[in-house]
């Protein structure tokens, strides 16, 4: 794992940057560097192999028992590691006071739509691309199962985006960051948009911030599927070892 700069300090050379972001090109990972450049706060970048399985490094493992990514090193707060990317994203919100509404019924909308991110378009999204990209042996129904459940999940998102123009209200958060990290892969998955008006608004009012076009080319930008089928293959037969393992 070898250290870059981004975000904010890249500009003029500085002491090393408070925030160490330990991370990899997925979703997850994006959703932190996402934040981090939309907040503009420095940080510098440990690029974490998951192909090589460096998440599992007893060096890694001293940071995050789980072996997962992204982790945060706050250097500024006592060496404060944070692992989890929803619970890296309200920490960063809380300690920017940006991203996380202040209003009481804003902010909750704002965890809500998050948790919703954590606990139902991540882990369904996931599933969706291990039956439908990952797994050699393809088992129709369970990748209907996981298809049928990502499109309803989009529905929903569909459906509150019909009401708002962000999911906490009016104002952009890290309910949006969260999500979109996942929902912009839907072709990578195998799931339909077709109807949803409101979520492709979304989709493309995201992908327009500088800061997300930034933060999903850390640690390095991915070919896009749709656009390299070469590069899509090759990377989704790298990614079968770590399903597999």
């Amino acid at each position: 794992m070898t250290a870059t700069t981004a975000g904010a300090s890249q500009d003029t050379p500085r002491t090393p940057p408070d925030i160490e972001l330990f991370t990899a090109p997925t979703p997850n990972g994006w959703k932190i560097s996402v934040a981090l450049e939309e907040l503009g706060l420095p940080y510098s970048v440990r690029p974490v192999n998951i192909l090589a399985n460096e998440q599992k490094k007893p060096e890694f493992l001293a940071l995050n028992p789980n072996g997962r990514i992204p982790v945060i090193v706050d250097h500024g707060n006592d060496d404060l590691v944070v692992f989890e990317s929803g619970a890296i994203l309200i920490y960063l919100a809380e300690k920017t006071g940006r991203l996380l509404p202040g209003e009481p019924r804003a902010r909750m909308a704002a965890l809500q739509w998050l948790m919703f991110q954590m606990g139902g378009v991540g882990p369904m999204m996931g599933q969706a691309n291990v039956f439908f990209r990952y797994l050699p042996e393809k088992i129709p129904v369970a990748i209907e199962r996981y298809h049928n459940e990502c499109r309803r999940l989009f529905e929903v998102l569909d459906r509150r985006l019909g009401e708002a123009e962000w999911l906490a209200g009016n104002e952009y958060s890290i309910a949006d960051i969260a999500n979109w990290c996942w929902v912009r892969t839907y072709k990578w998955s195998g799931v339909s948009i077709d109807g949803l008006d409101h979520l492709r608004r979304w989709l493309d009012a995201i992908r327009a911030r500088p800061a997300a076009e930034k933060g999903i080319a850390v640690p390095f930008k991915l070919p896009e599927p749709s656009k390299d089928a070469k590069a899509g293959e090759a990377f989704a037969n790298a990614a079968r070892g770590i399903v597999q393992r």
